[in-house]
């Protein structure tokens, strides 16, 4: 018996098989690209994530695929996919990097003042709901059009099963979901000219959506009829995965975004320190999340802006000496600052800065991305003991080393590390045939720990006082420039 998990995410989709005792047997994967029409914009085709899809599952061993038994989704979260009567896309899907309804979002707050506690974070130009009130002024002939809106898992759940349904994870990131009652709150829906009408029926994300057909099941080479489990957002899936499913339970996300996850037993909003507070995809769980937009992202652009391998300019910059300070919002950011505006800089660079030294300001830079989401976690009422680590990004020991230093924690990197999501999506199948959560979302082996190091956090503390002290500065420039 084996079990299939498929991770929707925007630079690829990702697929892991276990076995009947729930480890990993195989994975594949294939590349995604996104498209940005104008400033500030990011799209993807939803008929995209179907072919890379096809193209995943032809990597994968026919006899491998012939004993698959479930299939488990997981998926970016908070993207708007619009469908009409016909359940066709309407336009691409706009993703949770897109940072086009920033007015939407104070139009959102203000009709709502609760919105904050009612979702568990303050609307954000990301989110689901201020992306279809934009859509109403800018694009109403698309909005008139509007029959469902699904999450990006939920779509490839079309494609599957053939029914329209999504789990409390990914409805929890949408601005619709009340955090509180577990139901679609009509009161958001109006103030984001959204009917909630179409929006999907909710199950717990271990639940069957239905069967794969006979259509989906020839074009992915699996015997149809398959039950289908409903899945769940990336972050709650990266959770299953990694067993963060109980109370007090981490870890931290290094992929192209970054997330600080604390599983919690009840919900526990925030709004002011920007958390994310939302319901777990498990009955009866929530989480708190502090959300990065960058991730382990920045070491890939400067590697591609180099022309040079990643861990090459790792190891050089492992070698170097502090240098330049950097700043890592390509994207804008989330937590701590909900500025969509805010870019990225280099601050410091003379006529010694070395490629070296720019990517060890980078690596540092993501370290203090992990600094502030853990003081805004801390401003919520948490504070994790330790963490573990998944995510591409735990690739890197420097990196990893430089997070547990600056966050004063000790981080687990397991040799399972970088499936993350798609091994949660997997194991949510495998609880949907009747395996019980605590023998299947179990704890990966540590193959090791990074300790953190106080005399290196001591000698880190002024350079992260100036990374803190460049986000002002630099929003002061982008304001004078207008």
């Amino acid at each position: 018996m084996a079990h299939l998990g498929i991770d929707i995410g925007t630079s690829g989709v990702k697929l892991c098989v276990t076995d009947a005792d729930g480890h990993v047997v195989a994975t594949a994967d294939a590349a995604l690209t996104s498209q940005h029409p104008f400033a500030g914009a990011s799209e993807q085709d939803p008929d995209a994530w179907i072919a890379a899809l096809q193209q995943a599952m032809a990597a994968l061993p026919a006899d491998l695929r012939l004993g698959i038994e479930v299939i488990g989704l997981s998926g970016q979260m908070h993207g708007a996919v619009l469908l009409d009567r016909a359940r066709k896309p309407i336009r691409p899907a706009i993703l949770w990097n897109d940072g086009r309804a920033v007015a939407e979002c104070a139009d959102m707050a203000a009709r709502v003042p609760k919105i904050g506690y009612i979702t568990g974070v303050p609307p954000m130009p990301g989110f689901t709901a201020p992306k279809l009130l934009w859509l109403s002024r800018h694009e109403p002939e698309a909005h008139a059009r509007i029959a469902t809106v699904l999450l990006p898992k939920d779509y490839v759940g079309l494609y599957l099963h053939g029914q329209l349904t999504t789990d409390p994870s990914d409805a929890a990131g949408t601005s619709w979901f009340d955090q509180h009652t577990g139901q679609w709150s009509q009161v958001l829906c109006d103030a984001s000219a959204t009917d909630i009408a179409w929006l999907p029926p909710l199950l717990d994300g271990h639940e069957i959506a239905g069967q794969l057909t006979a259509q989906a099941a020839a074009a992915l080479g699996l015997r149809p009829g398959l039950p289908v489990a409903c899945g769940a957002g990336d972050g709650a899936a990266g959770a299953v995965g990694i067993g963060a499913v109980a109370p007090g339970d981490g870890f931290i996300s290094l992929g192209t975004s970054g997330q600080l996850f604390v599983t919690t037993a009840r919900c526990l909003p925030n709004p002011d320190s920007r958390i994310h507070a939302y319901a777990h995809t498990l009955p009866d769980l929530w989480f708190q999340m502090a959300a990065m937009l960058n991730g382990a992202r920045p070491m890939a652009w400067l590697a591609e802006l180099l022309g040079r391998p990643i861990a090459d300019l790792l190891a050089e910059a492992e070698a170097a000496e502090p240098g330049p300070i950097f700043l890592p919002y390509l994207s804008g950011e989330r937590t701590p600052h909900g500025d969509t505006d805010i870019r990225a800089g280099f601050w410091g660079l003379s006529e010694a800065t070395s490629q070296g030294t720019l990517m060890r300001a980078v690596v540092e830079a993501i370290a203090f991305t992990f600094a502030d989401a853990a003081a805004a976690l801390h401003a919520g009422g948490t504070r994790p003991t330790q963490l573990l680590a998944i995510g591409g990004g735990t690739r890197s020991d420097f990196l990893l080393q430089m997070i547990a230093d600056v966050m004063e924690l000790p981080l687990g990197r397991s040799d399972a590390a970088e499936v993350g999501p798609a091994l949660g999506a997997a194991r949510l199948g495998q609880m949907a045939l009747g395996g019980a959560v605590a023998d299947v979302a179990t704890k990966p082996e540590i193959s090791r720990w990074f300790e953190p190091n106080a005399a290196v956090a001591a000698r880190l503390a002024p350079r992260l006082a100036g990374y803190r002290a460049l986000y002002p500065a630099l929003k002061t420039v982008g304001a004078a420039m207008g």
